[in-house]
C-alpha cells in the first residue's frame, strides 16, 4: 500500500519506497526473521509488533497434510509457480519426501518441484481448509472431516431409497434402477457432470470391460475346460498331496484372470472327479478349490474391491502384481502344507 487509496500490485519490478506497506503472510517465526533480515517494522492489526503486541497464531488456524497424488494441480510444479499462498490462502510449513522432512533449502521451499507421493504440511484458517477440501483436487489427511450438508440431501436420499426399493422388490434389475437413479440425480442437480466425470476412472472401466471379455471368450471357446482336462491328464498317477497343490495353484491363476465365481464353477467338478478317482474324501479337494478361488490378490480384476481401491488409490496393474504374487505364493504353500496334514493325505 503506497497511500491511503493507492495499492501497488506485487510485481517483480516494483521499487519499494519509504513508507510503503507490504502485506505478508507467514508463520510468526518467519515473519520475525523477515523483520530482522530486512530491517523493517512489522504491524499487525494496526499495532506495532513488540513485547506488548506480539505476533500470535490465530485461534482458528489448523495444520493439515496434503498428499501430492496424480490428480493434484501441484504435481510437478512449485508452490511459487502455482501461487499457493495467494490461491489457497495457506502457508507451506514443510515437505516430507520418502520419509525425509524438507524444511529448508537454498532456494526456499516455494521453489521445490513437488513430486508424486510428497506430503505437504500446510497451515491455514478453517474456512480456507474447508474451501480446499471442497475443490476435490487434493488428498488431505487430517483428524477432522465434516460431512457436507446440502438442501438437496433429502431428495438425494429419496432417490437412493427408490433405487434400492425398486431392486429389492424386483421391479427393475439393480443395474437398470441404479442407472435411472443416477440420471434422476443429474436431472435434479443433486449431481453435476463435473462430479460424475471426476468419479469415473478410465483404467478401471477398461479393466472391467477387458476382464468380462476375457471371461466370456474362455467360456465360449471352452478354453477353461481344456485347461482343466490338461491338468487332470498331467496329474494322473501323482500323489494326492501334489494334485491338491496343483489344484490350488490352478484355481489361483483362474481367479486372477477370470473371476472367483468362474474359478469355483470350473474347479468344483474337477475336484470331485479327482477325489472319486483317487477313492479319497472329496472335502479337501473342494476346499482347495474354495481357497484357491479366493486368492484374488494379484490383479485388479480378480475381485470387485480391487477395482474400487485401484481408482481411489491411483494404483496400477503392476502394484497389484508386485504385492499380490508373493502373497499368492505364500498362501499356496501354506494351504499345500496344511490341507494334507489336516486330512491325512
Amino acid at each position: 500500500r503506497r497511500s491511503a487509496t493507492a495499492v501497488v500490485m506485487p510485481l517483480a519490478d516494483v521499487v519499494v519506497r519509504e513508507g510503503d506497506k507490504l502485506l505478508v503472510h507467514d508463520t510468526p517465526n518467519k515473519l520475525k526473521a523477515f523483520e530482522t533480515a530486512t530491517g523493517t517494522g512489522l504491524y499487525a492489526k494496526n499495532h506495532v509488533v513488540d513485547e506488548n503486541h506480539p505476533l500470535q497464531d490465530e485461534e482458528d488456524h489448523q495444520v493439515i497434510e496434503i498428499i501430492i497424488d496424480q490428480r493434484s494441480p501441484l504435481l510437478g510444479r512449485t508452490l511459487q509457480s502455482t501461487h499457493f499462498i495467494e490461491t489457497y490462502r495457506m502457508i507451506a510449513l514443510a515437505v516430507h519426501r520418502g520419509g525425509d522432512q524438507i524444511t529448508a533449502m537454498p532456494r526456499g521451499i516455494g521453489n521445490l518441484p513437488l513430486q508424486l507421493g510428497d506430503i505437504l504440511l500446510a497451515q491455514g484458517k478453517r474456512k480456507d481448509i474447508d474451501a480446499l477440501k471442497s475443490l476435490h483436487e487434493f488428498l488431505i489427511l487430517d483428524s477432522v472431516m465434516d460431512l457436507p450438508t446440502s438442501k438437496k440431501a433429502p431428495l438425494a436420499l429419496g432417490i437412493m431409497a427408490a433405487v434400492i426399493i425398486a431392486a429389492a422388490l424386483k421391479l427393475l434389475p439393480i443395474a437398470v434402477s441404479a442407472v435411472v437413479g443416477a440420471l434422476v440425480m443429474l436431472l435434479t442437480r443433486c449431481l453435476s457432470w463435473h462430479d460424475i466425470s471426476r468419479s469415473l476412472s478410465v483404467p478401471v472401466i477398461m479393466i472391467v470391460v477387458s476382464s468380462l471379455a476375457l471371461g466370456k471368450a474362455m467360456t465360449v471357446t471352452h478354453s477353461s475346460d481344456f485347461i482343466a482336462h490338461q491338468f487332470v491328464s498331467l496329474t494322473a498317477g501323482a500323489s494326492p498331496m501334489l494334485i491338491l497343490s496343483g489344484l490350488i495353484l490352478l484355481m489361483a491363476v483362474f481367479t486372477n484372470v477370470v473371476s472367483n465365481n468362474a474359478a469355483a464353477v470350473i474347479g468344483t467338478p474337477i475336484a470331485v472327479s479327482i477325489a472319486t478317482s483317487l477313492n479319497v474324501d472329496p472335502e479337501p479337494f473342494v476346499l482347495a478349490v474354495l481357497f484357491g478361488a479366493n486368492m484374488s490378490y494379484a490383479t485388479p480384476m480378480a475381485y470387485k474391491t480391487n477395482l474400487l481401491i485401484m481408482g481411489a488409490g491411483n494404483y496400477t496393474f503392476m502394484d497389484f502384481m508386485r504385492v499380490g504374487i508373493p502373497l499368492t505364493l505364500l498362501m499356496w504353500l501354506s494351504y499345500t502344507l496344511l490341507l494334507p496334514m489336516i486330512y491325512n493325505l
